[in-house]
């Protein structure tokens, strides 16, 4: 196995357990819980497979899944995050995303800030969606994407920043 596979599987394993023993158990005002576990997905290098992306992507939201006894929204919104990742690299890197020398784990800038906030924003209000699932109850859900994605990218960034510190 080469270097790039054992550090995905460590991050996988990391990430998982992080959520499931810390995260999970971190509940601000009754409903706000952060999802740093979708790190996984956005870290993922770009020139690895795809189809390995969306498979990890929907055991990871599956495990945390039973964890919480969420009923596959985890899943649901991990896979969809997944397969629009490409998307979200275009809007946010543009041709750098063609020549795939991007690397989100260094220093945070303004382009890796957008991909991580569009990617946290589009986890999050597909989870609320099929959580809450009732468009009546709209103004709730986007209350609770906002505060739960607040604290997810404050959260993200001091891993991604503890993970690997940017170059001076």
């Amino acid at each position: 196995m080469n270097s790039t596979v054992i550090t995905n599987i460590a991050r996988f394993i990391l990430l998982l357990a992080v959520q499931v023993f810390i995260f999970n158990r971190i509940n601000l005002f009754g409903f706000i819980n952060p999802y740093p576990y979708i790190l996984f997905i956005l870290l993922y290098p770009v020139n690895g497979s795809k189809a390995g992306l969306l498979l990890s992507s929907f055991f990871l939201g599956l495990i945390v899944d039973m964890f919480l006894n969420s009923g596959g929204v985890h899943a649901a919104a991990c896979v969809t995050l997944a397969y629009l990742r490409p998307t979200f690299f275009k809007f946010s890197f543009g041709i750098s995303y063609e020549y795939q020398t991007i690397k989100i784990n260094e220093r945070l800038t303004p382009e890796r800030f957008s991909f991580i906030l569009i990617s946290v924003v589009t986890h999050h209000i597909i989870l609320y969606l099929l959580e809450i699932f009732s468009f009546s109850l709209i103004l709730d859900i986007l209350w609770r994407t906002l505060l739960t994605t607040v604290f997810t990218l404050i959260i993200s960034t001091t891993i991604i920043y503890l993970i690997k510190p940017g170059k001076q």
